[in-house]
């Protein structure tokens, strides 16, 4: 598994971005429920955090990053362990428009559809908090989620701060080719929502 290797980064005010290798050909089929697995890989490191550090650091040696591995399972042992992020259709719509939009065009960033808030606003989606993190190059749901975790040369490791804050109650996934990474997840988080009517 690889857990880190060249990456850029683009801030944005939704979310950070997390660049990954180069993925295999873009038209290599995605598994299928991709993002369903990633949820729930989302689930687990958020209910037993102590576990996926063990997990991290049975390979360990065969990161390109130590260091930030050492980091995250420092992080994760002291974590406690947080309710699941529900899923939410409004929300994951608003994260396949991003994957849609910016698979074809093969960009990098947040703003390729419009703005995280905006999106999730033409979903019906009026978040008092939200944020967005985006893979690139994985078709694995364990690699999206611990790329994200490791957040390797990310300062802030805003990534891991998203999949942990409690302010977040729903989430949405969609993940899907990139013309130039081959394979793309973004991952919408959303919390404090007013009550429906």
């Amino acid at each position: 598994m690889r857990l880190s290797g060249l990456m850029a980064l683009a801030p944005a005010i939704a979310g950070l971005l997390f660049l990954a290798p180069a993925a295999q050909a873009a038209s290599a089929r995605l598994p299928v429920r991709l993002d369903d697995a990633v949820l729930d890989e989302l689930n687990f490191a958020r209910a037993r955090p102590a576990e996926y550090a063990r997990e991290l650091r049975r390979e360990l040696d065969r990161s390109d990053d130590p260091a930030a591995v050492e980091d995250a399972i420092d992080f994760l042992e002291r974590q406690a362990a947080l309710p699941p992020l529900e899923p939410d259709r409004r929300v994951a719509a608003a994260a396949r428009q991003h994957t849609q939009v910016q698979g074809a065009q093969g960009s990098v960033g947040h703003g390729a559809a419009g703005a995280l808030g905006q999106r999730l606003r033409g979903q019906g989606v009026w978040a008092g908090l939200s944020a967005e993190n985006i893979s690139y190059g994985y078709d694995d749901p364990r690699d999206v989620v611990r790329q994200l975790i490791i957040d390797s040369g990310v300062p802030g490791r805003g990534h891991r701060r998203n999949i942990f804050a409690t302010g977040y109650q729903l989430a949405g996934v969609a993940c899907g080719a990139h013309r130039a990474y081959g394979y793309m997840c973004v991952i919408d988080f959303a919390g404090a929502l007013p009550p429906r009517e």
